[in-house]
């Protein structure tokens, strides 16, 4: 009976760490539509969570660059580009890093949250404070 109850909480222990847990890939939104529009493969490096797409569900993108896009990002495929930078976990949330948005090439202040045992993401994109910006939902890809 004592291993059975380990057990159990060892799974517990385990569903919950993963529940938080931001990285693999993300089905993203897109916000005029509301269909389904890519995804987002999130990743740790140096403790800071980054994101790149992955893929587009409109084949027209595929080869895309990202002419509006500032700095290094510029003229990169779309495809493969880093669009989340250098998130950190503080307090129940990841933020302090950025997110850009590759159609208008504007970097926003970020935060997110994982909710529903891992399955969603609530995502905040803003400039200045968390008030003046946008939020999307991610659905974490099985």
């Amino acid at each position: 009976m004592l291993i059975f109850k380990f057990f159990i909480l060892w799974l517990a222990c385990g569903v919950l760490g993963y529940a938080q847990d931001p990285v693999g890939v993300w089905r993203t939104m897109d916000d005029k539509t509301g269909k389904p529009r890519g995804t987002v493969r999130l990743y740790l490096e140096g403790g800071e969570v980054f994101g790149k797409i992955e893929s587009s569900f409109d084949p027209n993108n595929a080869t895309d660059l990202c002419g509006l896009c500032p700095g290094d990002r510029k003229n990169k495929p779309i495809i493969g580009l880093v669009i989340l930078r250098r998130m950190k976990k503080a307090s129940g949330e990841w933020t302090g890093g950025d997110i850009l948005d590759p159609d208008t090439g504007q970097l926003y202040r970020c935060k997110f949250k994982i909710t529903e045992n891992g399955s969603r993401m609530v995502l905040r994109g803003y400039v200045g404070i968390s008030l003046l910006g946008r939020s999307q939902v991610w659905t974490r890809v099985q």
